[in-house]
């Protein structure tokens, strides 16, 4: 907390951001502002309420600190930044960005709030750092609305994949140690967010939906035709590492993928990979584009949790 201190004007929420994060990290069974003061030992919510809503702080500049802590305490030049969104149910309508919108909490779509945050997953360990607010259009076009629940003017509508590029772009401009950006479809199917990391000289896997576009030498397909078109001989099967339930990747599992070149530069080839066709359900599943300018084969995983490895020499 001392590294974050003088980001406070004021010695109270000074102390109550210290029992906030207290509270954040304990085993409490449900996290709010009357759990969180009352693990402060606090009679009622009114001082964290007062904290996140009115006391004067510099969130920006505390999730630099942050950052800059994480970096120090697990740098990794081999560091995946990681994209993700979660969401939080809500009962009414008047929580910033709330609206009946698919949140990966309930598995359906839901009355939620939705946030993307960024983690930096290194060898020793992973933290998020970096959040932001998905703030639908239903509040963005309503401004008397916005205004009502103390957002500045003139915030503009973002995309969740337009949230996660700013986010990796500050992070990356900061100095933050990382070689590869990872996420899931609504990230991956995305193509300004796939740029913007070729441009950046950074790689990528990233989920695409398997009737996404893949263009090569050979023309456009779609992943779930490019996979087919790969022979199984061309794919070694690799474990993913041990998971919760074990060992993963030890069964028969979806067919594997392709490998094809879609670009090149002065510095080295571009390349793209997607994998998981579902042999059951080809519609649905998703594949994972890969991207590097400097490595002679591609790995990602495939929809059953199998590292996949393709040869170069390959031609879709």
């Amino acid at each position: 907390m001392s590294r974050i201190a003088g980001r406070f004007a004021r010695g109270d929420p000074r102390r109550r951001a210290r029992h906030l994060v207290s509270g954040l990290l304990s085993d409490l069974p449900r996290k709010n502002c009357w759990t969180l003061a009352e693990h402060a030992g606090d009679a009622t919510p009114d001082g964290m309420q007062h904290l996140l809503h009115r006391a004067k702080w510099d969130a920006d500049a505390i999730r630099d600190d942050i950052r800059a802590y994480v970096v120090e305490h697990l740098h990794d030049t081999d560091a995946v930044l990681v994209v993700d969104e979660t969401g939080d149910l809500k009962k009414g309508t008047e929580t910033v960005g709330v609206q009946r919108q698919y949140t990966g909490t309930a598995g359906r779509i839901e009355n939620a709030q939705v946030a993307v945050y960024l983690v930096y997953s290194a060898a020793h360990g992973h933290a998020a750092i970096d959040r932001a607010l998905y703030v639908p259009r239903s509040w963005t076009e309503d401004p008397e609305r916005c205004r009502g629940a103390g957002i500045p003017d003139g915030l503009a509508f973002a995309t969740k994949p337009q949230l996660a590029a700013r986010m990796v772009a500050r992070a990356l401009d900061a100095g933050t140690p990382a070689r590869w950006v990872a996420g899931a479809e609504v990230y991956g199917d995305n193509p300004h967010l796939r740029a913007s990391l070729e441009d950046r000289r950074t790689g990528y896997v990233l989920a695409v939906s398997s009737t996404h576009p893949l263009v090569t030498h050979a023309g456009k397909f779609q992943a779930k035709d490019l996979a087919a078109r790969i022979p199984k001989r061309a794919w070694q099967r690799l474990s993913a590492g041990t998971g919760a339930r074990g060992e993963r990747g030890t069964t028969t599992g979806p067919r594997s993928t392709f490998t094809a070149q879609s670009g090149a530069s002065a510095t080295g080839a571009c390349w793209s990979a997607a994998t998981a066709e579902q042999a059951n359900s080809p519609s649905t599943a998703a594949s994972h584009p890969v991207w590097s300018h400097c490595l002679p084969w591609f790995t990602w995983l495939d929809g059953d949790g199998r590292w996949r490895r393709h040869s170069r020499r390959a031609r879709a």
